[in-house]
């Protein structure tokens, strides 16, 4: 459980996430971060720890070329989600769907942001919001009524029992 979200705009992308762990009780040490800095990606995690851990840590992902930059859609559909897939298999997790989701990420390279859920379907959407966890939709409501995005997790802290302060923030240009 927990409250990740996104913005992406003309310039980049911008990340908030609470700190807050649940696993049968709540952890906060500070080394348990969201969102995680791999190279040319941002990672950001939320579902089932051993799933983050694995995205954030463990994972080695793919080196971006040049030709991938022209469509990055494609690039996390075609090199991305398999890589990761790989790692998942290689630290032998199983992620079979169930009614309860087990993971989702937000992972951005080179200024955009793409969701991935457990089932490995990639989304975007046109307004630039993007949101992840138990508190996500009520921060994802916050930034359409034009919160910023401490505001937007101030609120669904507010509302949601697994999500706390202190909030993390992480940004993304696009390259030049």
């Amino acid at each position: 459980m927990t409250t990740i979200i996104a913005v992406q705009d003309v310039h980049g992308v911008h990340f908030g996430a609470d700190s807050l762990v649940t696993a049968g009780r709540k952890y906060n040490d500070p080394r348990m971060v969201k969102i995680s800095e791999r190279g040319a990606f941002l990672i950001a995690g939320s579902g089932e720890s051993a799933a983050c851990d694995i995205a954030q840590h463990i994972w080695e992902p793919p080196k971006i070329l040049a030709t991938d930059k022209k469509d990055l859609y494609h690039f996390i559909i075609a090199k991305v989600v398999p890589s990761l897939r790989e790692s998942f298999k290689a630290q032998d997790y199983k992620w079979e769907s169930s009614e309860e989701t087990k993971f989702a990420f937000l992972i951005a390279v080179a200024g955009e942001v793409f969701e991935i859920s457990e089932d490995w379907a990639v989304s975007l959407t046109s307004t630039g919001f993007y949101g992840i966890g138990s508190g996500s939709s009520l921060a994802i409501g916050a930034l359409e009524a034009g919160a910023t995005i401490e505001e937007a997790l101030k609120i669904a802290s507010k509302h949601d029992p697994y999500t706390e302060e202190p909030f993390l923030f992480y940004e993304q240009k696009k390259p030049l």
